[in-house]
């Protein structure tokens, strides 16, 4: 997974042309914690179709609040650059992060 901020989110996000999963997630989110390595496999499984990206709040709060990201855990999908769908919630799971991730390969 490629870690992503405000100095780096425009170029691999928005300009990326294909389909990107975006991981908000924070160090105090306890839910965001126990779902990472669901995240990180379903990364290993998917990754040669779909990009996957995590950005740590901490430091890029502009950044998410600019994606609409008011909570977390947050799983934000984008094609060409353009927000397709977003995940989010203490209920948030495993198997619901790939229902979505199987949309688009």
């Amino acid at each position: 997974m490629i870690e992503v901020g405000k100095d780096n989110f425009e170029q691999e996000v928005k300009q990326h042309q294909g389909i990107v999963m975006v991981d908000f997630w924070g160090e105090s989110c306890g839910r965001c914690m126990e779902l990472m390595p669901d995240v990180v496999a379903l990364s290993e499984k998917y990754g040669d179709k779909i990009k996957f990206t995590k950005l740590n709040i901490a430091g890029n709060r502009r950044v998410a609040m600019g994606q609409g990201v008011m909570g977390l855990p947050s799983m934000v999908f984008y094609k060409d650059g353009e927000k397709q769908a977003h995940l989010s919630g203490e209920e948030l799971d495993a198997q619901q992060i790939e229902d979505a991730i199987k949309q688009y390969v």
